[in-house]
């Protein structure tokens, strides 16, 4: 059985560390270089970095702090944000990114999936998806729905449909962003994440909403995802990364322990 995952994610924007409740009400909070480098001296798995505003704004992603993050951490990164095509995926791995999150780009363009895998390899392209919860309809039987543009645009595609083509598309990973649970702390989105993870053969990463250790171990268990991704816990120094990998194991949970 392969350990799971601890993720932490920054945000950033404009250069800075920022967090939102439900992709709302954004707030910048701190420096995502001295996090970063904090996060990893405390044993986290992975880092995802996030540049939260590059595909509203049609820009790039920040390659100095991606730069910058890059050279404080000695464990996976993981970048996403406003990445639309194989030069920017090239140029980030570049900047020291080990992983390149597809999002936006990809619903618009869906052969940037299989583009990006076949330039830099299926095992670092990580099709990151925006989900929000709504009525089932012929269109959308799963319940849930595709959004864009940092939750700004529904796409009326399907979350399930759209996970089982961008792994046919050649992702080598997953994370599915719940926008109903983000940043609310009050848990995953655990059904949109065992119903995606039991469709699936590639490795998924739940975001969205983790508030207390007992949250981490639901979604890893109950909601079967590889990896659980956390934010607010760790950002306010409610939690450290290490506290949270003991709890894990505490639990049962198979984790990548320092000892």
């Amino acid at each position: 059985m392969l350990s799971k995952r601890l993720i932490a994610c920054l945000d950033v924007r404009n250069g800075n560390l920022a967090k939102s409740v439900k992709f709302v009400d954004t707030k910048d909070i701190g420096d995502p270089v001295s996090k970063a480098r904090e996060y990893y001296l405390d044993g986290l798995d992975e880092l995802v970095f996030y540049d939260i505003t590059a595909s509203h704004e049609k820009r790039g992603i920040m390659l100095d702090v991606v730069e910058s993050v890059a050279s404080q951490v000695f464990i996976p990164l993981s970048v996403g944000g406003g990445v639309s095509s194989v030069q920017d995926a090239t140029d980030l791995r570049l900047a020291g990114a080990e992983k390149i999150n597809v999002n936006s780009s990809a619903v618009r363009n869906p052969d940037l999936i299989s583009q990006c895998a076949a330039s830099i390899g299926e095992q670092n392209v990580v099709l990151s998806m925006d989900v929000q919860r709504v009525e089932p309809t012929a269109q959308l039987p799963s319940g849930y729905e595709i959004v864009i543009n940092g939750g700004r645009k529904p796409m009326g595609i399907d979350a399930l449909e759209w996970a089982l083509r961008g792994e046919s598309l050649g992702a080598g990973e997953l994370v599915i962003n719940s926008i109903d649970a983000d940043g609310t702390r009050e848990g995953y989105e655990i059904n949109l994440t065992r119903m995606i993870s039991e469709a699936v053969r590639i490795p998924v990463i739940a975001s969205g909403g983790a508030g207390e250790p007992q949250h981490l171990v639901d979604v890893l268990t109950e909601g079967r995802a590889d990896a659980a991704l956390v934010a607010s816990m760790v950002h306010f120094g409610d939690y450290t990364c290490s506290g949270l990998k003991q709890d894990l194991h505490n639990a049962g949970v198979r984790m990548r322990m320092a000892w």
